[in-house]
């Protein structure tokens, strides 16, 4: 049964006998347009309805929060391959998750203790356009959701700090954060992300 974190609320993992790899799924649509007519359908993406470019990423932290590595859609590859995105998806047509961030939790090296899920909208639309986004931690092994997070506040913000996944003493556990942010990429997200490291 998948549990539905709200903002700020953390879940051990520790419970989940051999748990090696995981994913984080982002999922999105754009927000429908308020009218229908004639200049509804001419204006497009101005009126909501259109195409919403979101892009999931990771930064990797040490203990001490220092930034050990970056993936998202320019880098889709990062430590050592422990990391892999699954590639840039700017429309967030269908159904299910709309980008895919692969975890090798056995094979992070020891120093990677913190990572910090990012969201951002790299085309400057902000969540006001955005609907039924969410991010979900799922176990690779047998495709179990382990629990999900719903990004449902709207605003101006183009970009949001997510969730952490982190050890501890050799444990994982996941936080929801919903920090609002702004900027076009991950870096933009950096001082917010390190916060959580």
């Amino acid at each position: 049964m998948t549990i539905s974190l709200s903002k700020g609320q953390a879940l051990s993992l520790s419970k989940e006998t051999g748990l090696s790899k995981v994913y984080m799924g982002l999922g999105w649509d754009a927000a429908r347009p308020q009218k229908t007519g004639f200049f509804s359908r001419v204006l497009g993406a101005a009126a909501g309805g259109g195409d919403i470019d979101l892009d999931a990423s990771v930064i990797v932290f040490d203990a001490n929060g220092n930034e050990l590595d970056t993936v998202w859609y320019r880098q889709l590859n990062g430590m050592g391959g422990a990391i892999r995105h699954s590639g840039d998806n700017r429309t967030g047509d269908g159904d299910g998750d709309d980008e895919v961030i692969s975890v090798d939790l056995a094979a992070l090296p020891a120093n990677a203790v913190s990572l910090v899920f990012t969201v951002n909208s790299f085309t400057g639309q902000t969540f006001n356009e955005v609907e039924n986004a969410e991010c979900r931690l799922v176990d690779q092994n047998g495709n179990k959701e382990l629990c999900k997070f719903v990004l449902a506040e709207k605003g101006s913000h183009t970009g949001v700090v997510m969730a952490a996944l982190s050890r501890k003493g050799g444990e994982w556990s996941m936080t929801a954060i919903g920090e609002i942010a702004n900027g076009r990429t991950v870096r933009d997200l950096a001082d917010a992300a390190v916060r959580y490291a």
